[in-house]
């Protein structure tokens, strides 16, 4: 699966995940849950993102170019909001635009939070993560995975 279907396929994991998690009763649990699931949130906007350009590369270019662009795509990490934005606006000066006008505000933090999290939780230091911080940054990734989605790549 690639395109869409695979990012749908992502997000219908991570959301099986959160339902799982909703039914723990001890606190303690739910806090690694929470973090564990922060983690698995900054991977998903990562791979959304990359799917994303990979796609665009799929359907507008020769297979020469999709295996050069391929490579140091899979090497993208740390999805904040400003590599988000530089990376598919070096696919479209005018995606670039969009993004710098949309990601501000509620959807650029859940993007850097939940980016800045995952680093922290990844080093070992303690975060005040919640269940409930965790999933309003989920709900925000969605809508920023979506507009990038159909931004870049058609229906």
């Amino acid at each position: 699966m690639t395109g869409r279907p695979e990012i749908a396929r992502q997000k219908q994991r991570l959301e099986a995940t959160f339902k799982r998690a909703s039914g723990l009763k001890d606190a303690e649990l739910l806090a690694d849950f929470a973090k564990y699931l922060c983690v698995l949130v900054a991977g998903f906007l990562e791979q959304a993102i990359i799917e994303i350009a990979l796609e665009h590369a799929r359907t507008h270019s020769h297979a020469s170019v999709q295996r050069h662009v391929e490579k140091p795509l899979r090497r993208f990490t740390s999805a904040s909001s400003q590599r988000i934005t530089e990376l598919l606006g070096s696919f479209d000066a005018d995606w670039q635009k969009d993004l710098e006008s949309y990601l501000i505000d509620e959807y650029k933090d859940a993007v850097n939070s939940v980016v800045n999290l995952r680093h922290t939780i990844a080093h070992g230091r303690h975060t005040g993560v919640t269940m409930a911080g965790v999933q309003k940054y989920f709900d925000r990734v969605k809508v920023v995975v979506d507009h990038c989605t159909d931004l870049c790549i058609p229906k």
